[in-house]
């Protein structure tokens, strides 16, 4: 029986792999998330942020599911970074150089994830690392026929995990001891972003983001008081000296009732004064509001003119260069990620169901396209003149830049509604048709002597060729006169000739069909 083992020669026991490693641990399926938000201080963040660092992860990133839930700026920029990945393509290929046996088995791999139904809540799930710093997906397997395959790929909560207290890099799971348990082989797709370096607490961009997300909701809560009051006068309630609690808590009712209601009632005795309306601004709030969405959306996409942060400066121009900026990171974003899936899930697919690889390196690799392709009408306008010229332009590089896959033995392919090659050069016959059918106002034996000179030039060139070859060889009249001789009796005259009588036949017609047209 043949042993299986990971990438890193762990064995496989394919016992366990229909077992969820969490199906064990069933206090982390009653938890809840504490929502660390709910009067959060400057203070707070940063122990939640420290407690982070030294290996208790649970609160910062119940905090950072409250930062996505509670402030929509950041969950619409940070899905617009997600999401744009799964506009691109993706592909299985097989490493450089591939035998036929590693293309047969990258084309088997690609058969299987293209039958998954779910391929892309898998990535989106993973990008998920992208704020968080790491993302584990748990993968539950099945067997249908003699294939190994997924069942079930879930998100699980980062709140689950922790890290080893030795590096603070290894992700382990929950499960009540001090050190947490590692994570079963081929049993999860565990995905480390690298938005920023550091350890993998300080990983993720919702480090960057707190602050932000803080400030700002210090400027709502402002705002919002500052709302309730704008326009209100200020009422101010006298008692006369020595009223009771009693009657000072009814008069602050009756204050706060006219305030709201326009109306109250007070004890005899007592007096309500309206002084000069609540005065302010709201656009010191606006200003600090404005600013943490900007330095939300330069921390998640790289620039602030493609989102409505900065609508006032953003432009068309502007934004097309931001759009770049947030096409590098789309790149990068694909990239980890393919490497996260290759690891993970590729290589496992190819073990359980193919047989293993001597060389991880030899493993198929998951790949996005992201290239934008080329403008076909500037290439389809260069390309003709730059072959014309005679530069050797590779068919496989036009493809490539064109995003044209070659086509497969007896594909059916476009073809030009002109049949290809070269076209027969017309004789002096035809070209005198085509003159006559395009007689308009002009002399029709001009022109049919002009395209009759352009056809002697083809048939005469090939006989002068020889004789100026030989006048450029010689010395002197006398060697080109013998050279000469030579020349003539080796020259052959049948298209000369054929041309001649061409062209007496059809000047003839020319003559007879003009008279006609006079006469008549």
């Amino acid at each position: 029986m043949v042993k299986l083992v990971d990438m890193y020669g762990n064995p496989i026991d394919t016992g366990k792999l229909k077992e969820s490693q969490t199906a064990k641990v069933g206090h982390l399926h009653g938890e809840f998330a504490n929502h660390p938000s709910r009067g959060l201080t400057p203070a707070k963040l940063a122990r939640i942020l420290e407690s982070a660092e030294q290996g208790d992860i649970r609160a910062q990133h119940d905090l950072f599911l409250d930062m996505e839930e509670k402030d929509g700026h950041i969950y619409a920029e940070m899905s617009k970074r997600k999401r744009a990945l799964l506009t691109g393509t993706w592909d299985i290929a097989p490493p450089r150089n591939p035998s036929a046996k590693e293309k047969k088995a990258a084309a088997a791999i690609k058969e299987i994830l293209l039958d998954s139904p779910n391929l892309e809540d898998v990535m989106l799930d993973c990008l998920d690392a992208i704020g968080h710093g790491f993302a584990c997906l748990e993968i539950e397997w099945q067997r249908l026929g003699n294939n190994w395959l997924p069942k079930e790929i879930d998100h699980r909560p980062q709140s689950w995990f922790m890290t080893d207290r030795l590096t603070r890099t290894e992700i382990r799971l929950r499960d009540l001891s001090l050190e947490g348990a590692q994570l079963q082989p081929f049993g999860w797709i565990t995905h480390v972003h690298k938005a920023k370096s550091g350890y993998l607490s300080r990983a993720g961009l919702h480090r960057v983001l707190a602050w932000p997300f803080l400030f700002k909701n210090y400027s709502v809560r402002d705002l919002a008081e500052f709302l309730e009051i704008y326009g209100l006068p200020l009422r101010l309630g006298t008692y006369p000296s020595g009223s009771g609690e009693d009657e000072k808590a009814t008069l602050l009712r009756a204050v706060m009732q006219i305030g709201h209601d326009a109306a109250g009632i007070i004890p005899e005795g007592m007096s309500i004064d309206f002084k000069e309306a609540a005065k302010g601004n709201h656009d010191p709030y606006q200003a600090m509001m404005d600013w943490c969405e900007r330095t939300q959306s330069k921390t998640i996409l790289g620039g602030t003119l493609t989102s409505q942060a900065d609508g006032k400066s953003s432009t068309n121009a502007l934004g097309n260069v931001h759009n770049e900026v947030r096409h590098d990171l789309m790149v990068s974003d694909a990239l980890q990620l393919a490497g996260t899936l290759t690891r993970d899930l590729i290589y496992p697919l190819l073990v359980l169901n193919i047989g293993g690889i001597e060389d991880i390196r030899r493993c198929p690799q998951f790949i996005f396209d992201l290239r934008e392709p080329e403008d076909l009408s500037l290439y389809a306008e260069a390309l003709p003149k730059l072959v014309d010229v005679g530069l050797p332009v590779p068919v496989s590089w036009v493809q490539d830049k064109l995003r044209i896959p070659a086509p497969e033995e007896g594909e059916a392919v476009l073809i030009s509604a002109q049949p290809a090659g070269p076209e027969p050069a017309p004789t002096a016959t035809t070209r005198l048709a085509t003159t006559t059918a395009n007689l308009n106002d002009q002399d029709e034996f001009d022109l049919f002597a002009d395209e009759l000179a352009s056809h002697w030039e083809r048939v005469t060139d090939p006989l002068i060729a020889p004789i100026i070859a030989l006048a450029a060889s010689v010395e002197n009249f006398e060697d080109f006169q013998r050279g000469l001789a030579g020349l003539i009796e080796s020259m052959d005259t049948t298209k000369l000739t054929e041309t001649l009588a061409q062209g007496q036949f059809a000047a003839a017609i020319f003559g007879r069909v003009r008279n006609q047209k006079q006469s008549g």
